[in-house]
């Protein structure tokens, strides 16, 4: 049985590219896209859908506002050019949420994550087209670009208008707001802290205050509280 599918973004080119990731999946269908989350309101009324790929701000109705609109919503993958609303999207029990610009390989994940959560196996034929997975980020140090694991990373710290890089090994400083370095981490990194980026796989212990990491304890914020202890809280 195929999943059918679904895209609401205001951005066509969003649009676009979204549906080009879906052709390269032989048991996704496209059922839709949209615009206007209104005009795709009718069809959700009339059609069964398995799967939204759905943008979180647009005009007239957000992703979130429609999402939460619906008595019986299917799943739902957010696709934002903000990370901001990554935590809301957390407590509103979605599937995935994808930072623009979209990457195949995350996309894929995303949607193997769909799988886990509806018991669809993975399609007998897994995509040609893939991309490297990259496991390292190259910053710029002391007037050279270091090479840093993300495996290596526990957390990082903001430091006015640096960040300090804390590795198993040592820690970078690097000139770069904590906000940016985010949108370069891969999907084990949580922003728990307006100062503090954990590394989930890192993590030894927890309590609802602060992230216990060896000997390290990394403050939870109050603003990040309630989503980040329902993370860590999945089994």
């Amino acid at each position: 049985m195929p999943v059918k599918c679904m895209i609401i973004d205001d951005e066509p080119l969003a649009i676009q590219v979204i549906a080009q990731h879906l052709e390269k999946i032989e048991d996704l269908e496209l059922k839709g896209s949209f615009q206007k989350p209104l005009d795709a309101f009718e069809m959700l009324k009339t059609q069964q859908i398995d799967l939204i790929f759905l943008d979180i701000q647009m005009p007239l109705l957000s992703g979130i506002d429609l999402i939460k609109s619906l008595p019986d919503p299917p799943a739902v993958i957010f696709t934002t050019a903000h990370r901001d609303y990554a935590l809301e999207s957390y407590e509103l029990n979605i599937v995935d949420y994808l930072l623009k610009p979209i990457s195949f390989t995350r996309f894929f994940r995303a949607v193997n994550k769909y799988r886990k959560i509806a018991r669809i196996p993975d399609p007998k034929v897994l995509p040609k087209e893939t991309e490297p997975v990259n496991d390292h980020i190259y910053v710029n140090a002391n007037k050279k670009y270091v090479k840093v694991l993300f495996k290596e990373i526990t957390h990082v710290e903001s430091i006015k208008d640096y960040i300090r890089i804390h590795t198993t090994g040592t820690s970078i400083i690097t000139k770069d707001k904590i906000s940016e370095f985010e949108r370069k981490l891969p999907d084990q990194f949580l922003r728990v802290h307006r100062s503090y980026i954990v590394n989930t796989t890192k993590i030894s212990a927890f309590t609802a205050k602060d992230i216990e990491i060896g000997r390290t304890e990394v403050p939870i914020g109050d603003s990040y509280k309630k989503a980040i202890l329902s993370i860590l809280k999945r089994p």
